[in-house]
C-alpha cells in the first residue's frame, strides 16, 4: 500500500555566513540531480525538531543548537512520476557555535555529492532553472515570511 511519508528539510544557516543555507546535490534516490537541503524521513515518536538534529548530523557532521531549531513552513510534494507522496516539515537550525566554526562534511557520500551555502536569491535563481529538489522547490516558491526574516537576520 502506497502511504504519504513525512519528510523533514532542514534549513542549516551558513555558520560563516548567516544569510546562506546548507544545500547538496542529491545522489542516488528519487531527485538525484537536484538540489535540496538535509533532511529525511521522520522516525516514528520522534520530534520534528529531533528528527533535525539527527539528519543534519548524520548527513553532515553539524550540531545544532538545541535552542535555534524551530518550524519555518510545510509543503504538500505529491511526486507521481515516483508513485511517492510526501508532506515536508521545514525547520530553520543554527549550528553550536565553535571554534572555529563547525564546517558540513559529507558523510553520505552515495546520497549528497557535498554541501554548499546558498542565498536566497541563489535558490530563487536555481529554481527558475529547475535545479530544485520538488519539496524545496515548493518552499521557494512559497517564499514564507518566517524564512525570510530567518535569512536577514545575523
Amino acid at each position: 500500500s502506497t502511504v504519504v511519508r513525512v519528510g523533514v528539510g532542514v534549513l542549516v544557516q551558513d555558520p560563516l555566513d548567516p544569510t546562506k543555507v546548507l544545500c547538496g546535490i542529491r545522489r542516488g534516490s528519487h531527485g538525484a540531480g537536484l538540489l535540496a537541503l538535509p533532511g529525511g524521513h521522520l522516525e516514528l515518536y520522534e520530534t520534528w525538531q529531533d528528527c533535525a538534529r539527527r539528519e543534519v548530523l548524520e548527513e553532515c557532521g553539524l550540531e545544532l543548537e538545541e535552542t535555534e531549531c524551530s518550524f519555518a513552513h510545510v509543503t504538500n510534494d505529491p511526486m507521481p512520476a515516483e508513485e511517492k507522496h510526501y508532506v515536508t516539515i521545514f525547520i530553520m537550525a543554527k549550528c553550536k557555535v565553535t571554534d572555529p566554526p563547525q564546517q558540513a562534511q559529507t558523510l553520505e557520500p552515495h546520497k549528497c555529492q557535498g554541501w554548499n551555502s546558498y542565498s536566497w536569491q541563489e535558490l530563487q535563481v536555481e529554481r527558475e532553472q529547475g535545479n530544485l529538489f520538488g519539496p524545496l522547490e515548493r518552499l521557494v516558491a512559497d517564499s514564507p515570511a518566517t524564512v525570510l526574516e530567518f535569512l536577514a537576520s545575523s
